[in-house]
């Protein structure tokens, strides 16, 4: 992903409110399954990373890629945004390379 297209998903992620939380229990294969159905819905997310929750937010944000095969777009205090381009509906057209 090219910095043009991360600056582009940055600008719409501010528009976006964070859709899950991840709280003291982490990252479990539900949060898991969860991220990936809303990614393939939604192509990007925002999530929210709970005061009571042990990890840091960088750290889950790669967790959280690497599982779902997406891309981390930023990760700002307790916000993470994610994007994966959906298989069947295509919302969000990137700027070209």
């Amino acid at each position: 992903m090219t910095s043009k297209q991360r600056s582009y998903l940055k600008s719409l992620a501010m528009k976006v409110d964070p859709i899950m939380q991840i709280g003291k229990s982490g990252i479990s294969p539900d949060l898991t399954i969860s991220v990936e159905e809303a990614l393939e819905a939604r192509e990007l997310i925002k999530i929210s990373v709970l005061n009571n929750c042990l990890d840091e937010p960088k750290s889950l944000a790669l967790v959280l890629s690497e599982r779902t095969h997406s891309e981390i777009v930023q990760v700002i205090g307790k916000k993470i945004v994610l994007y994966k381009e959906s298989k069947n509906k295509k919302k969000i057209e990137l700027p070209k390379a």
